[in-house]
């Protein structure tokens, strides 16, 4: 059988990063245990496989102090098939981490014991500052430039922590994981805000976020803003990223009045602590009346990796190192790809146009991915590359800019028009990135048909604005190019900038 198989198939794992040793995680935490198999550390890491089981260690630690034994056993099952899959994936280094119910708990020594006999790999058990400080690295490494506070939701616990500047502040945990709350208020949504504002009052980091960023960490938070992407009919479903819609007391009285449709989105496991996580959530913005909510799919796993880099990795951007990846391992000529952020920069640079930082490297992203979805059929690759871009596993961006890299290279293939597959994306990115969008597919579909997506032919082509107009040089050896089809193309670039163009050969 194995002759069969093509030879590229048989040398390896082409579609992965060379070079990398995979690392895996197992997180024991109060509502779940879960392994996560990552392709290696670096600034912007891939899972390889993700797996969780909902076991409830801390479902009734609030009134018995003690993990209940069916979950105990949920849980040690859990672990020893976690060894099996670590070992099949040939992971070396796995590290495993304990939370709130097992250190709150009055058997939690005991079951640390059976636990690690059945993972076979140490147990750290984190205290609720090193969980907060993890949690707020998570943050830090997942999304640009932070300034806000974390809060860090699971089960068993809510861990808060400012971050400023890339830095962590002293973090503090409190009671008030979703299985904990239920359990502490005894079932009742009405005395667990009580208590969740009780303990609230506790936490000094709120009093410095009017006006700031509050950062939600957890599966309780993300499952709250799926159902509200549903009642909003939002455009694009990435959790890491998403802003919530504020309203006060919005959050319960969402999960309140979801319809089952909303609710079939969640995990039947999670539906019950939606109504707890969203009472801490809305007591949140009651109390620290931050200027956003935005969602985190990093937490302490990811600020785990993230502790381990050097400081010359961590200060890299972690969205220009996922498309420098993704280009590598998907552009017929990854330095193209390179030169094309050189290319456009030069251009960028002669027109009167004041781009930020924050744009700048949303484009040299764009430039990095214009050429990943080209094993596509022709006529799906504007689509394909769309869909792919924009649920990308990308770090460091906001949704605004998912909107931006999916549309600047959905354009670069299908042309520059809004059409009814770009409206809602252009809605999301907003007037000005939207028309950056066309603006760098434009300038990506003038760069296509003189290089063939090849290296080399870029840095002899050099597009400039100046005296009112457009100038594309071609060198001698390269003149046959000026071509109808690149004059139309330029004719489209000049357009978008109310230029006109003219192709310049030696």
């Amino acid at each position: 059988m194995d002759a069969l198989l093509p030879h590229s198939v048989q040398l390896g794992s082409p579609g992965r990063i060379p070079g990398r040793e995979p690392i895996a995680i197992i997180d024991i935490g109060s509502n779940s245990v879960r392994l996560v198999i990552y392709e290696g550390p670096g600034r912007s890491p891939t899972p390889l496989y993700n797996e969780k089981l909902f076991c409830g260690l801390g479902r009734d630690i609030a009134t018995t102090g003690r993990l209940s034994e069916e979950a105990v056993e949920r849980a040690i099952a859990a672990l020893a098939r976690y060894r099996v899959l670590c070992g099949t994936a040939k992971v070396r280094n796995v590290r495993v981490l304990a939370t709130a119910a097992a250190r709150m708990a009055e058997n939690g020594p005991a079951f640390l014991e059976a636990a690690q006999e059945a993972c076979g790999y140490p147990i750290e058990l984190l205290t609720g500052e090193r969980e907060a400080m993890l949690s707020a690295e998570g943050v830090i490494s997942g999304l640009y430039e932070p300034d806000g506070v974390v809060g860090d939701l699971g089960g068993g616990s809510l861990e808060i922590v400012d971050v400023r500047d890339d830095r962590a502040g002293a973090g503090i945990t409190l009671p008030l994981g979703g299985l904990v709350l239920r359990d502490m208020a005894g079932n009742s949504p009405k005395a667990a805000a009580k208590i969740a504002r009780a303990e609230l009052a506790k936490a000094p980091q709120l009093q410095g976020l009017p006006g700031r960023v509050f950062y939600a960490v957890g599966g309780t938070w993300r499952a709250l803003a799926r159902l509200q992407m549903i009642e909003r009919d939002y455009p694009l479903h990435v959790m890491h990223g998403y802003e919530f819609e504020l309203r006060r007391g919005g959050s319960q009285r969402m999960v309140e009045r979801a319809s089952p449709a909303a609710l079939a989105s969640v995990s039947e496991a999670r539906r019950p602590l939606l109504v707890y996580g969203a009472i801490v959530l809305d007591e949140i913005v009651r109390v620290g009346e931050p200027a956003g909510v935005t969602t985190s799919a990093l937490g302490v796993r990811e600020g785990l990796l993230f502790e381990d880099l050097s400081l010359e990795q961590r200060k890299l951007d972690p969205l220009i190192t996922a498309a420098a990846e993704l280009n590598e391992l998907r552009a017929r000529a990854p330095e193209h790809g390179r030169e094309l952020c050189a290319w456009t920069d030069g251009f960028v640079g002669s027109l009167a146009l004041k781009e930020t930082k924050y744009e700048r490297r949303l484009r040299h992203a764009a430039c990095l991915l214009s050429d990943t979805g080209w094993r596509a059929h022709p006529d799906y690759r504007g689509i394909q590359s769309l869909a792919m871009i924009a649920h990308a596993s990308l770090h460091g961006v906001d949704h605004p800019g998912r909107a931006f890299l999916g549309l600047a290279v959905y354009f670069r293939h299908e042309g520059v028009a809004v059409d009814a597959a770009t409206t809602h994306l252009v809605g999301l990115a907003g007037e000005r990135l939207g028309h950056l969008a066309r603006l760098s597919a434009a300038l990506f579909r003038v760069a296509y048909p003189i290089t063939v997506a090849m290296a080399g032919v870029l840095p002899r082509t050099p597009l400039t604005a100046r005296n009112g107009r457009i100038e594309l040089e071609l060198p001698a050896e390269l003149a046959a190019l000026a071509s109808e089809r690149l004059s139309n193309r330029l004719r489209a670039l000049g357009k978008l900038l109310n230029l006109e163009t003219a192709i310049r050969t030696a």
